[in-house]
């Protein structure tokens, strides 16, 4: 097993466990910890992040991408090696997290056009070498998901700042219960930005290191040449009366007060969701929740200095080594302490975990900071673009009265050039979001 640590015969190790190649103005990183489902350990993340920084500020690297070896792109941090380290007392177990944030936050605010090709299993720190990229491909073969409260831990790599800007209270469903997303399901949810069949990724990667320039647009349009072709079957798994369950549900601010809206809803999804999160830790579902309710309104510099400061505390707790210990060593069910949510006082879980000063400070590789993601327009419109648009707050879209839901549509679609999942997302959202009063289609909050 990888050591959290790194010496003269690790660091060899690390470059058989990152390959980093040229193609022509591409530099690609690959993942290749095949058996380990390419667990991120500290000697990868060492291995990446100057060569993400050389190539940042080099003129001949036009794109960066990143890919795995193997059925996932990444299954997640190497917790294990962790927790291993941390119970040793090794000095450099703190330096996980903090070189992990600096380059989850340096990919963030790269110059250089980052592309993240999640052809597998891409959960935990796998998500977040990916999500901050202004470009996400998923494929058929995609399972998202961020199962942090199930080890003890809590949704960090940047979830703070990416699952409260998903749309309604996806990201508060997803960061606590750990749920799973597949392949056009990771695309309707806005985690992917493009659904690429795997078939076509080598034409693809072809196709990018012929590109001469690294505009943004252009490698937009270079990605949707190889775009999965119009399926009208597709769905979202989360769209419908699931989905306004899960709005109806996790908008509260209190995981009690959401179990309560839960027993509220009688059916099958919701008795299957409560008891999914009462197998979680007590203390990682509170700490989940005001850390997604805080990230929310926060630059994403600040998101990953509050992660910081929580995994400082999270790496030598119980619920950690006990989480990691039962889950992926003995594969048992683990013992939480404190056992019940009951047990935890929010006003504590606030005094403990957010306002206790941070023992050291996380130093990030970029001044760049941001609210919002700068390239949003490359992925599915949210929710609240097709909000804008037919409350005529969009002053880009001027649409002959009266406005029907088809011309909503057809606007989209001409917008983003038929990109495959538009019609499918701005239907289901108009289904559920509006209705007809006379002539007239109205948005309903």
């Amino acid at each position: 097993m990888s050591q959290v640590h790194g010496t003269a015969a690790s660091t060899e190790e690390a470059q058989g466990e990152v390959i980093t190649k040229k193609l022509i103005g591409v530099r690609q990183i690959v993942l290749n910890r095949p058996k380990r489902l390419n667990a991120l350990n500290l000697n990868m993340i060492r291995a990446i992040t100057p060569k993400v920084l050389a190539w940042n500020g080099s003129g001949l690297a036009n794109i960066i991408t990143l890919k795995g070896n193997g059925r996932a792109l990444c299954a997640g941090g190497d917790v294990r090696s962790v927790v291993e380290a941390a119970k040793a007392n090794h000095p450099d177990t703190p330096e996980y997290f903090t070189s992990e944030y600096q380059l989850n936050h340096l990919i963030a605010c790269l110059d250089t056009p980052y592309i993240s090709i999640m052809d597998g299993i891409t959960m935990g720190g796998g998500i977040g070498l990916s999500v901050h990229a202004p470009f996400r491909i998923a494929t058929e073969n995609t399972m998202f998901a961020m199962p942090e409260t199930a080890i003890g831990l809590f949704p960090d790599v940047g979830g703070s700042f990416f699952l409260p800007r998903l749309d309604g209270e996806i990201g508060t469903y997803l960061g606590l219960t750990g749920a799973r997303l597949q392949a056009e399901d990771v695309l309707f949810a806005g985690i992917a930005t493009h659904f690429v069949p795997s078939s076509r990724l080598e034409a693809l990667e072809t196709r990018l290191s012929e590109l001469e320039s690294s505009n943004y647009d252009v490698i937009n349009s270079a990605i949707e040449e190889f775009a999965a072709d119009y399926d009208p079957e597709v769905k979202f798994s989360l769209g419908g009366e699931t989905r306004k369950a899960v709005d109806r549900c996790f908008k509260f601010n209190t995981v009690e007060e959401i179990i309560e809206a839960l027993d509220k809803e009688s059916t099958e999804w919701a008795t299957k969701t409560k008891a999914i999160l009462m197998e979680m830790s007590p203390t990682s579902l509170k700490v989940t929740l005001q850390q997604l309710r805080i990230g929310a309104k926060r630059s994403i510099t600040d998101c990953f200095k509050m992660e910081h400061k929580l995994a400082e505390k999270f790496v030598v707790s119980k619920d950690f080594h006990e989480g990691v210990t039962a889950k992926l060593v003995n594969r048992t069910t683990p013992k939480w302490d404190p056992s019940t949510l009951a047990d935890i006082s929010n006003d504590s879980i606030i005094s403990e975990y957010f306002e206790a000063p941070a023992e050291r400070q996380l130093n990030l590789l970029s001044p760049k900071d941001f609210k919002q993601y700068p390239f949003r327009k490359y992925g599915l419109p949210s929710e609240e673009d097709i909000r804008r648009v037919v409350t005529g707050d969009a002053a880009d879209a001027i649409l002959a009265e009266p406005i029907t839901s088809n011309d909503i549509v057809d606007w989209f679609i001409r917008e983003q050039h038929g990109k495959f999942g538009v019609e499918q997302k701005v239907r289901e959202v108009l289904n559920r979001k509006t209705k007809i009063e006379g002539d007239v289609l109205r948005w309903v909050y």
